[in-house]
């Protein structure tokens, strides 16, 4: 069955296409696509995986056309910066005016 692993970088997106027997899972596809050996600054194996954006764990089964995700951590807390930019000011509500 044909695939797609994706990692995207801060500068860059890397796509390996693979060719794997039916039965494989998410973790054959990422050490197929030998991204460990590509990147060995980064923990590949510590990174969460997905199957099209949707969360899914290391031993997921794969269909033929899915596209694996691999998901660096967040850089900032999204719901935190929200809070951060509600929050009341002290003048009257005029940030950024």
């Amino acid at each position: 069955m044909k695939l797609t692993v994706v990692l995207a970088l801060p500068a860059r997106q890397e796509l390996v296409e693979l060719d794997l027997p039916e039965g494989s899972t998410v973790a054959d596809a990422v050490a197929a696509a030998r991204l460990a050996e590509r990147f060995p600054e980064l923990d590949i194996g510590g990174l969460a995986t997905g199957i099209w954006s949707r969360p899914r764990p290391a031993a997921t089964l794969l269909r033929d056309g899915d596209r694996v995700e691999l998901y660096r951590p967040l850089q900032a807390d999204v719901k935190a910066e929200r809070r951060v930019r509600a929050k009341p000011t002290t003048d009257g509500g005029r940030r950024g005016r």
